[in-house]
């Protein structure tokens, strides 16, 4: 076997080992955080989502499937891909810093009871850690999708989906899984119509009202 097929096939093994932990370990969390948004976006939730590099275009794809479809014709949902408001990223970045650049959107467009995700193949990007925080402070939910355990952005997460492999690549070809299947569940779960809470109303309280799936 050439060299070419030896690395070919030692990627393919890789994303085949970290898929087999991913549906061993992380399906029925999926499954929650796809049941979870199927509550909070209907009732005017947000999802707000970030990474670096690869890992924000993994971020965009999630919102973009909300905002559009996945596989079935729903309403659209409010999700934004933080690290795609150029001008915000650029201006924050110059002013305040990089590691700023997605916290002062989340304290922007957060909102209690809100989604943050956040991806990152090390965990230790600076300004997601920073989003976190901002997150937590403004009582949004944070989630994580990260390389292996432990990592500080899994910690500082309310809740995490940890792919258990050495590789980037391989991490966050397995987020793309996770992301499709977080899209799945939120099909499965979204089909009655949008209900936007009335003014005034907390977001937990109109998610409570709607079906009590929190």
């Amino acid at each position: 076997m050439s060299q070419p097929l030896d690395a070919a096939h030692r990627h393919c093994q890789s994303l085949q080992d970290a898929v087999t932990g991913l549906r061993r370990n992380s399906l029925r969390r999926l499954a929650e955080w796809g049941t979870h948004l199927g509550a909070v976006l209907p009732v005017g939730g947000r999802l707000l989502a970030a990474g670096n590099g690869g890992s924000a275009a993994q971020a965009q794809h999630l919102t973009a499937e909300l905002v559009g479809r996945y596989q079935q014709d729903r309403p659209a949902y409010s999700a934004i891909a933080l690290h795609a408001e150029t001008s915000s990223v650029t201006a924050i970045g110059n002013d305040y810093g990089f590691e700023q650049v997605f916290a002062r959107q989340v304290a922007a467009h957060g909102r209690p009871g809100d989604v943050l995700l956040l991806l990152s193949t090390s965990g230790r990007s600076d300004n997601l850690l920073a989003a976190a925080e901002t997150a937590r402070d403004a009582e949004l939910r944070v989630w994580a999708l990260t390389g292996p355990r432990p990592n500080p952005l899994a910690d500082a997460a309310d809740e995490a989906v940890c792919v258990d492999s050495a590789s980037s690549a391989t991490v966050q070809e397995a987020h793309l899984i996770a992301v499709h299947i977080l899209c799945e569940h939120f099909d499965a779960v979204s089909g009655a119509p949008r209900t936007p809470r009335a003014p005034g109303v907390p977001l937990e309280i109109a998610v409570a009202d709607r079906d009590g799936a929190l």
